[in-house]
């Protein structure tokens, strides 16, 4: 009788292991932490091997099912009545669509747009509700940024602004850093980090009179080297930056510091065709004869198609960014990271853990084209 129980309970173990397992799976392929399923994985393991007593595996079946319901219970989120968020970069992409999506919410939202006239800003005015404000904000002009600090102060009043979301940022363009032009290099710093700088000091008052949140938009490109974007990743990595470190200093506040690293969603980050022609001729008309001829204009024009793939394998569902951002804003304990998507978290565990010649060589396989290489290297 007694082998029966134990068997029976040993059985159970096993079998909520599983379950725990699957259930954590799930989270990662959402872009959610590893940890807990690496934990739960080793853990697993060594008990099974350890453990033969039924007391001790009926305790642990009682552990099992608490971490089970601990890790899959719905949170309760902070309520959204009196909070208002400032997002930069709501022309399109995932701007936009956290806009109406925070909108939808009953957040008060305040979207900045490079352009009021733009179509996605007359869409946003068409479609939002009364509590969402559209707004003229470059974030690399200091007065559009004064006007609409002293706009939304006003609208707010004591309660301050509960979170700005760090948005707005350019790509420039998917090629080598040698050839890159410094102008673009120059734009990608002004728009990704300094732009988000100042945005930041100017709000930051009023983001600590509410004991809210700053949230910045970065990439697995700021903290993963990835070939073909050397200026964007640049940027991103000055901004993570820059982030951890105030997030240590704004904590005495009771702020808090979030960074998003989002896997690959289709935006309009990449840009246009004839944004990529026009970046394409910046490039060959700047270039000196011994880049020229080390790498080749037919090398050159290849790179089109690296932007054109990225697209085709972009995902389409935002809806894990913008839950992920929901979570960020609205939890009673957000995360310092998040990693929306299914690929996000991969590179960046690949980069931490694995040896660096190793992730070179995969990175680069998966990054550069083995069919379009430099003109010197073609022919060495």
């Amino acid at each position: 009788m007694e082998g029966t129980v134990e068997g029976c309970l040993g059985f159970l173990y096993e079998m909520l292991v599983v379950v725990c397992v699957g259930l954590l799976l799930l989270r990662v392929a959402e872009g959610r932490s590893v940890r807990w399923l690496v934990v739960l994985v080793v853990s697993g393991v060594t008990l099974s091997c350890l453990v033969h007593s039924s007391t001790l595996k009926a305790g642990l079946v009682s552990v099992l099912c608490s971490v089970i319901h601990y890790i899959r219970r719905e949170e309760v989120m902070l309520p959204t009545q009196n909070k208002a968020v400032l997002i930069t970069g709501c022309d399109s992409g995932f701007g936009h669509d956290l806009a109406r999506f925070l909108d939808a919410t009953g957040m008060r939202v305040f979207a900045g747009v490079l352009d009021e006239l733009s179509p996605g800003a007359l869409r946003l005015k068409k479609a939002a509700s009364p509590n969402l404000t559209v707004l003229q904000l470059d974030i690399t002009n200091s007065s559009q940024i004064t006007q609409a600090h002293q706009y939304i102060q006003s609208q707010t009043g004591k309660t301050g602004l509960w979170a700005l979301v760090n948005n707005a940022g350019v790509l420039g363009y998917v090629c080598d850093g040698e050839i890159l032009p410094i102008k673009m290099y120059k734009k990608c710093l002004d728009v990704n980090f300094i732009g988000s700088v100042e945005i930041t000091q100017v709000f930051l008052p009023l983001i600590r009179q509410s004991k809210g949140r700053l949230i910045s938009i970065s990439s697995m490109a700021g903290e993963v080297p990835l070939p073909g974007f050397a200026g964007y990743g640049a940027s991103k990595a000055a901004l993570i930056s820059f982030n951890g470190a105030i997030r240590q200093e704004l904590s005495r506040w009771g702020v808090k510091v979030i960074i998003i690293q989002p896997g690959a969603f289709k935006t309009n980050i990449l840009g246009s065709r004839e944004q990529w022609d026009g970046a394409q001729e910046d490039i060959l008309n700047g270039l000196s004869p011994e880049a020229m001829a080390s790498y080749g204009e037919e090398y050159i024009c290849s790179m089109q198609q690296r932007l054109v793939h990225m697209s085709s394998v972009s995902s389409s569902d935002t809806g894990p960014f913008l839950e992920a951002l929901k979570h960020a804003i609205l939890s009673p304990t957000p995360k310092p990271f998040y990693y929306p998507g299914a690929s996000a978290w991969a590179f960046p565990l690949l980069y931490r853990h694995c040896p660096t010649s190793l992730s070179d060589t995969i990175l680069s396989r998966i990054f550069l084209s083995s069919e379009a290489r430099p003109a010197e290297v073609l022919n060495s």
